[in-house]
């Protein structure tokens, strides 16, 4: 397994995975040719310094993704941040430590950046992700919210 920044070949694969999720299946399409929303979402990402797409790669087949933001901030004497949203793995890829792989390799870059923390969200129904996090060393210390901005699709 190779664990990479994300190329633009990657990108029907990383869908394929948002979309095969309790969640995903109701506010993602996956449907070829991909949706131009994806590619210029995509485009935006890529250009974007401290913004990124991570994957797991197996055989060239796209098996597990996440998506790591860099955040400066004010806060706690300048922090930067780093901030971790969509992390799939493949249904028939699961308990085999790719998720825990692709976070570790985030947390990884993260330090590598001078990061001061990590942190991320998670669905308050996935209770699973809840049990992987926090095995993983993260502390559930916030709560989040969300306001959702008319027609956007609701993260």
């Amino acid at each position: 397994m190779e664990i990479r920044s994300a190329l633009r070949h990657d990108l029907e694969g990383i869908v394929r995975l948002l979309v095969d999720d309790e969640l995903g299946v109701s506010r993602e399409r996956y449907e070829l040719p991909l949706p131009q929303a994806y590619i210029d979402a995509f485009s935006e990402i890529q250009k974007q310094a401290g913004n990124s797409i991570i994957v797991a790669v197996e055989k060239e087949e796209v098996i597990g993704c996440l998506q790591l933001t860099f955040i400066p901030g004010l806060a706690r004497l300048g922090m930067t941040r780093a901030q971790i949203d969509g992390v799939r793995v493949d249904k028939q890829y699961r308990s085999n430590g790719i998720g825990e792989a692709i976070v570790r390799h985030a947390i990884d870059s993260a330090k590598a950046y001078g990061c001061g923390l990590v942190q991320l969200t998670t669905d308050k129904k996935r209770k699973d992700a809840h049990r992987f996090y926090e095995r993983l060393g993260f502390v559930d210390s916030h709560e989040g919210m969300k306001l959702s901005l008319g027609d956007s699709v609701e993260s």
